[in-house]
């Protein structure tokens, strides 16, 4: 029989019993470090065997977990405290990137501090905007009232517009989602989110309106990819040539024709999964989505754990738009939606995307913390 020294030592190596006393979730933090390795090595393949991508993408990597570790440890209530001065500080980042942002291939998306290097607002936006539409449904009473569904609105809309302004239409319709899933999961009656779907389908015509020239193309090359097969075409066409050639079990590593041969554009970022799948074939990329299907449980699995509404509703937002983001980038890729420019989280190159995503896994872990724990109680 087990001695209650060592019952002590088995109950602390528990998932649940560690994380609420260390913090890091070791379950999430497993299944994140393995989809991120996977990343660079398939990451090193897409950037023709470019070994300083890779070490640059791994450095993203190091310090993104570091600082999801650091996150872990603070507490909820610090979390709801600082809420809305970090909403304010990346709004104002945002309207900095309008002003003097950096731009390039088109769009103005970046910011180029003095001794900093270049980033995207917009990335910690992401992770601001549910926090303060949750931060401010929690101020009162669930279900919402109508009036603080319309203050939740105008939280939502001003950082979509100045995004959409960029012009970035896809983080812009995700961010947006983003704080939807939040006004969702505070729970909204049927008959008013039927209203809400109502309106967004009539507000379509009027989007398509405001919508720039490339990106109306984009839509209409869905519907007909060989409409424009040397232009708009060009990236689902050879996307899908990428994927359907690969079978099974794939060309081989490195041995893809499409992106080895620069037939298939940002086969680095937006397209890597086409790439996984000409060179690893179906099952290269069942393995991705078996290791983005235990990430996403483990952290339905904290949110439906994590203490208070603030938890709940901030932790169940991250967790869907995290989905969101695997589905519309395996969407596009696949023909199945628009060209919108969204990478694939954890797999992409990208230094501002992959450490946003790993602090918002901070965040739901942090959301496990409490004052009780921190003190030694159990």
């Amino acid at each position: 029989m087990l001695t209650a020294t060592e019952t002590g030592h088995i109950e602390s190596f528990r998932p649940r019993r560690f994380a609420q006393r260390y913090g890091v979730d070791p379950l999430l933090t497993l299944a994140v470090l393995v989809t991120a390795f996977y990343g660079l090595v398939i990451l090193y393949s897409a950037s023709g065997q470019s070994f300083s991508m890779v070490l640059r993408q791994g450095a993203h990597v190091v310090v993104g977990l570091g600082v999801m570790a650091l996150l872990s440890q603070v507490r909820r209530d610090v979390i709801i405290q600082i809420t809305p001065f970090v909403f304010v500080f990346a709004a104002i980042l945002l309207l900095a990137v309008l002003l003097f942002g950096v731009g390039a291939k088109g769009a103005q998306r970046w910011l180029a501090l003095p001794g900093l290097p270049r980033f995207q607002p917009s990335e910690l936006m992401k992770l601001a905007l549910p926090a303060m539409v949750a931060w401010w449904l929690t101020r009162h009473k669930l279900p919402p009232s109508m009036s603080q569904l319309v203050i939740a609105a105008v939280l939502i809309v001003v950082p979509v517009a100045l995004i959409a302004k960029q012009p970035d239409l896809g983080t812009s319709i995700i961010i947006g989602g983003s704080g939807f899933f939040v006004v969702f999961l505070a729970g909204i009656s049927w008959r008013l989110l039927a209203v809400l779907g109502g309106l967004g389908v009539a507000a379509l015509p009027v989007l398509w309106m405001v919508m720039h020239d490339y990106q109306r193309t984009r839509v209409m090359t869905l519907l007909d990819p060989q409409s424009d097969p040397l232009g708009a075409g060009w990236n689902t066409i050879q996307a899908m040539t990428a994927l359907g050639s690969g079978g099974m079990f794939g060309k081989g590593y490195a041995a893809g024709t499409q992106a080895q041969l620069k037939f298939l554009p940002e086969s680095h970022t937006d397209f890597i999964v086409a790439v996984l799948g000409e060179e690893m074939g179906f099952f290269g990329i069942s393995i991705l989505l078996i290791l983005y299907a235990l990430i996403l449980g483990r952290c339905l699995v904290l949110t439906m754990r994590a203490p208070g509404n603030f938890g709940r509703l901030l932790s169940g937002s991250i967790t869907l738009t995290f989905f969101v983001y695997v589905f519309v980038n395996v969407g596009m890729v696949s023909g199945v939606l628009p060209v919108v420019g969204v990478p694939l989280p954890l797999i992409s190159y990208g230094g501002t995307s992959i450490v946003s995503l790993l602090i918002g896994f901070g965040l739901i872990m942090s959301m496990q913390r409490t004052k009780r724990v921190l003190s030694g109680e159990s």
